[in-house]
């Protein structure tokens, strides 16, 4: 785990008075929008990367375009001493840290009749164990300056009516949630524990535009949500000083229709009005 040389420089808790937050998987998508959100309200922000690149690098530029001192930090997550090691590298630079968005997930496709062990297992190291270690280290720091602090880990509305594609990942977000719930207990007072749980929000190599946008209509509110969403999402729960141990589903309604497969598979809801653009 190392960090990028960057424009920001090292500052001490006594000159920054910005909060820290370390937002996991950062570089583009819903990352991207959280670190640009975070940036635009008062955050400084550490821009974890998994690989060297220059995505990381401009999304860090983008944000000290706002306003706010960032850094990118690189850690393979699903590497435990390299997780272990994200932090305090962030604090070694910032000074402090006030937040973790659990942001970074693995994300392959097997279903109940294809899932196996070493699949679970990849799953739940990067997206269930990593969130866990990161929430424990915030924990010991914000707990030895007497702080106050927040992590925010990102679900998945599908939790709600889970369906079998994506079986290992979607485990692996169920275990996290639950964890969620258990650290928002077991970490406080100085640590805030939410999720937040976005829908179908950005194309893939499965769905292109056209398909986001038919999908997304199928929403109770007739729209889908974009990656701005789930980041004022995000901010909100951070800033939410009586929030603790709670979701919220930032989905336009898509968990109140169940689905018998996944988005990707462009099936129908199972119940309620299929709604067209």
């Amino acid at each position: 785990m190392s960090e990028v040389p960057g424009e920001s420089r090292p500052m001490s808790p006594r000159t920054a008075p910005r909060p820290v937050a370390l937002v996991t998987g950062a570089p583009r998508r819903i990352g991207r929008a959280i670190v640009l959100e975070l940036a635009a309200h008062g955050f400084d922000l550490a821009v974890h990367c998994r690989h060297w690149g220059d995505d990381a690098e401009e999304t860090a530029a983008d944000a000290r375009a706002l306003g706010a001192a960032a850094q990118v930090f690189q850690a393979d997550l699903a590497d435990e001493a390299e997780c272990r090691a994200l932090l305090p590298a962030v604090l070694a630079h910032f000074g402090r840290a006030d937040a973790v968005v659990n942001n970074a997930s693995l994300f392959e496709y097997d279903n109940a009749e294809t899932a196996a062990p070493d699949a679970m297992q990849r799953h739940w190291q990067a997206n269930t164990a990593a969130p866990v270690l990161l929430a424990q280290a915030l924990a010991a720091h914000l707990a030895g300056r007497d702080g106050r602090g927040c992590v925010v880990n990102l679900l998945d509305q599908k939790l709600d009516h889970p369906n079998p594609d994506y079986f290992s990942y979607t485990l692996s977000k169920a275990a996290l949630a639950s964890a969620g719930r258990m650290l928002a207990l077991a970490l406080a007072p100085h640590v805030r524990v939410v999720g937040v749980s976005p829908g179908l929000t950005l194309g893939s190599e499965l769905i292109d535009d056209h398909r986001l946008q038919r999908l997304q209509a199928q929403a109770p509110l007739g729209y889908g949500i974009g990656a701005e969403d789930v980041a004022a999402a995000v901010r909100f729960a951070l800033q939410s000083r009586a929030m603790t141990g709670c979701t919220l589903l930032v989905d336009a309604g898509q968990h109140l229709l169940p689905r018998a497969r996944d988005f990707a598979f462009d099936t129908p809801p199972l119940t309620g009005p299929a709604r067209t653009p």
